[in-house]
């Protein structure tokens, strides 16, 4: 089974926002998921995204691997936690 760590669409029309999953591939993008590892809402301006980066760090640690949107937002999550 190949895990990806992708975002999720969730909220209304007009007001999107996104969880990051980790989940199978062959999942839907808004289907089935294991493990829910945080949010993010490109409407906030500043402290748009909430990253576990544990939970992030124990799926890559296991194989998974992340989008490139996904990438970017771990990037900023774990400058922020410095």
């Amino acid at each position: 089974m190949a895990v990806a760590i992708r975002l999720r669409q969730e909220g209304s029309k007009g007001h999107l926002f996104y969880r990051v999953v980790a989940a199978d591939q062959r999942f839907k993008r808004d289907g089935r998921f294991l493990e829910i590892l945080g949010t993010y809402d490109p409407h906030l301006k500043t402290n748009n995204a909430n990253i576990d980066l544990e939970k992030v760090n124990s799926w890559i640690a296991k194989g998974a691997q992340p989008s490139e949107t996904v990438r970017g937002l771990i990037k900023k999550a774990t400058a922020a936690a410095k």
